[in-house]
């Protein structure tokens, strides 16, 4: 028998059977093996996992980065301490950055994991801002927070740390970019709204800013306050804790989503490929594992001001000296990336915001805004700042195409990422393997992902006022007593003991039950025996496995459904929305932010100036009016005429270069000038003409040039090419029309 397995290339059985195959005794036996060998094997998986937790949170500033870094500035020596820290990311050996592009800064989430998530991987945001050659800086955190500490406080922080990096980089073309993922996105739009001055394009990766909103039969995160009579569970918590709320309870939130995941799949899924996984696994078990704290207070302002009260996009936000927040007090581009596979950040909590802040899109020009949205169809949460697929095309694209975003004029504008085949032209002005392209958009094109409804957002309402009903009764009937029985001991046990810590440090060698699992473990891998992949009772095993799964799931939805029910059912009750004065003379509740009069006199008055200079400027002006003028009816830009013109830069002797900040206040006056009058504005280019005809035909050359690179124009777009080539004077070649056409 030896040798007729042998032949076959199969694996002598552990056990001949005299039963022989009839029965499958091979195969059963074949199977309990390597079952058993597979659970000392998991069981040691999970022996590492504690060791890990327990040796990463011993350190005195635990991350996840796979990058080298060096200090730069001390949150903690600040005026207003904090427990944040600035630093730089080595690049590597082989890595050439050039100083003259503007530098990155990726700010990682305190949203209850420890730091690092944004630079766990090589292939990650840092990794790709490093490769595009640009300097990159890391804003993370220690896991304890300074007492006293505020939100305020962290974004006056991160002010300092952009200022602080832009004065490293006084040659650099262009203010910082940065990169917030999650809870770091909101942060750095705070402080962008107090500080537009200081910083560049933002980047928010899967961050909610709009905390209703949502589509019924998904996002159940968001009904949870209803579910649980509004915020007061996390005054007990962080009273519980002696002033600290403590992290874990947050990252029990996101595991609560999905039970399948949770509490099957994913130990699963290391059981089932216990010789290759484990290291995937342990590696995002050390960040999923080591949960960080919040100061009560910290965490009762972010439940009770955003998650709950909504309050960021409409402008009810204030700062400790009274300065209101207003979103379109920021003038950097912003780009939203945001997927339909997150159920944290669902698109619209990433993008209803905008319809908070504006009626329609002249509204987002007026105020001088450019915001960019691009939506992945599949991505989960985590998977926008970790997927190595998602780094080596979005984020990739994205830091590539920074200077390309800054440059564009107002207006909203989706992303679109698409890969190259044989009908791109010009593919030595695309960089990399996919094409990135900006196209127009409408604020309808938001309202068709989904929202919420007047009668929705009234529900919505009434979760707040509940909610500040029973924070009221809290503070002053319970909290006076849940305080004088806490002590600092009490609290540290409760933090020890909490499941989302003990699943932990219970596996670890510190259990004395623990110290065997490795030497079994070890004479396991010198005797591995895996069953083969036909094996009939691998295949009972994962139908077996995916019945629990499906059940979790189904019991989930089934949670969700009764939640959203329960939801709506309580809090559109008109009684109890009479009861909080919500139904005393109205009957919605306007997400609209304010007027204001001194805003709408700048735009009147910008727009007055626009037009009193509509024929003045020189050839550069009447060049850039000419390329926005035979575009603008196409709504969409690539990638491809950014590059001729880089080209076209880089050719022109340095005197005659005109710098990044000039060339985008050229672009945004020269485009507005087109959308107040655009029949005025074509007719006044010959005012801008110099008298120098070769100079006008040179600079025709490069308008085509640029034209050309996008590929063959639309009819109209021909159309006023020849109007624009009559003005700079006559038509081009018969070769350069064939091109253009």
């Amino acid at each position: 028998m030896s040798e007729q397995f042998s032949a076959m290339g199969v694996r002598e059985p552990l056990i001949a059977s005299p039963f022989g195959p009839l029965f499958g005794v091979e195969s059963a036996v074949e199977y309990c093996v390597d079952a058993w060998q597979r659970s000392i094997l998991l069981l040691d998986v999970l022996r590492q996992r504690g060791n890990n937790y327990v040796e990463h949170n011993a350190r005195k500033a635990p991350h996840v980065l796979s990058f080298e870094a060096e200090f730069v500035l001390d949150g903690r020596t600040l005026p207003r301490p904090v427990n944040y820290a600035l630093v730089r990311i080595v690049p590597a050996k082989d890595t050439a950055i050039d100083q003259r592009k503007r530098p990155f800064i990726v700010f990682d989430p305190r949203a209850g994991h420890g730091p690092g998530i944004g630079g766990m991987k090589h292939d990650s945001e840092i990794g790709v801002a490093l490769a595009a050659g640009h300097p990159c800086y890391f804003v993370g955190f220690w896991p304890e927070p300074i007492r006293g500490q505020t939100i305020g406080d962290v974004c006056e922080a991160e002010a300092r740390f952009v200022e602080a990096v832009a004065a490293r980089h006084p040659d650099a073309e262009g203010k910082p970019c940065l990169i917030g993922n999650c809870q770091a996105g909101w942060q750095i739009m705070m402080m962008s709204a107090i500080h537009p001055e200081r910083v560049g394009p933002i980047m928010l990766a899967g961050s909610p800013l709009s905390y209703w909103a949502g589509i019924h039969g998904k996002n159940p995160m968001r009904y949870l306050a209803g579910l649980l009579a509004g915020t007061w569970l996390t005054s007990l918590a962080g009273d519980l804790g002696n002033g600290i709320f403590d992290g874990a309870n947050l990252v029990a939130n996101f595991e609560s989503l999905h039970p399948d995941n949770s509490y099957w799949k994913k130990i699963y899924n290391v059981y089932s490929k216990i010789d290759t996984e484990p290291p995937r696994f342990l590696e995002f078990e050390k960040w999923w594992g080591s949960p960080v704290l919040l100061n009560a207070g910290e965490m009762q302002a972010i439940a009770d001001q955003l998650f709950v009260g909504n309050k960021l996009s409409s402008g009810e936000l204030r700062t400790s000296d009274g300065t209101r927040l207003d979103l379109r007090n920021i003038r950097s581009p912003i780009i939203v990336f945001c997927s339909w596979g997150d159920d944290i950040t669902p698109p619209p909590q990433a993008l209803d915001w905008i319809l908070d802040l504006y009626d329609d899109e002249a509204e987002i020009v007026a105020a001088g805004q450019t915001i960019v949205y691009c939506l992945h169809q599949s991505i989960g949460h985590l998977g926008i700042f970790v997927s190595g697929k998602v780094a080596s095309k979005e984020h990739e694209e994205f830091a590539n195409a920074m200077d390309m975003i800054d440059l564009m004029p107002p207006g909203l504008y989706e992303a679109v990422i698409t890969d190259i085949d044989e009908s791109v032209e010009n593919r030595e002005l695309v960089h990399g393997n996919y094409l990135f392209s900006l196209e127009a958009r409408r604020l309808d094109d938001i309202r068709k992902l989904g929202g919420n409804s007047a009668e929705d957002d009234l529900a919505f309402a009434t979760v707040a006022r509940v909610s500040e009903i029973a924070q009221g009764v809290y503070s002053t009937l319970m909290r006076p007593a849940v305080r004088a029985m806490v002590t600092q001991q009490s609290a540290e046990l409760m933090r020890r003991s909490h499941p989302n810590r003990l699943r932990f440090e219970m596996f670890a060698d510190e259990n004395p039950f623990m110290r065997p699992v490795a030497d079994w473990a070890a004479s396991v891998r010198r005797d591995r025996r895996p069953a083969r992949p036909e094996n009939p009772f691998l295949a009972v095993e994962r139908m077996v496995s995916d019945m629990v799964a499906s059940g979790l799931e189904m019991w989930g939805n089934a949670r969700d459904a009764a939640t959203e029910v329960f939801f709506f059912n309580t809090y559109s009750s008109p009684i109890l929305q009479a009861m909080v004065g919500l139904r005393a003379e109205k009957t919605s509740v306007s997400r609209r932010i304010g007027r204001e009069v001194a805003r709408e006199a700048a735009a009147k008055e910008a727009a007055a100036h626009l037009e009193q200079n509509i024929d003045q400027g020189g050839l550069i002006e009447a060049a850039v009016r000419a390329l926005i003028y035979v575009r603008l009816p196409e709504g969409k830009v690539d990638e491809r005429g950014f590059a001729a013109l880089t080209q076209i830069s880089a050719e022109l002797p340095a005197a005659k270069r005109v710098g990044l900040v000039r060339f985008k206040e050229i672009v945004k006056e020269q485009y507005l000038m087109l959308l107040l009058d655009e029949e005025r504005a074509v007719a006044a280019l010959p005012k801008l003409l110099p008298d120098d005809r070769r100079r006008c035909e040179e600079a025709l050359a490069l308008v085509r040039r640029v034209l050309a690179a996008c590929g063959a124009l639309p009819a109209e777009g021909r159309q006023r090419l020849e109007r624009i080539e009559a003005i700079f004077g006559g038509p081009p070649p018969e070769i350069g029309r064939e091109k253009a056409a």
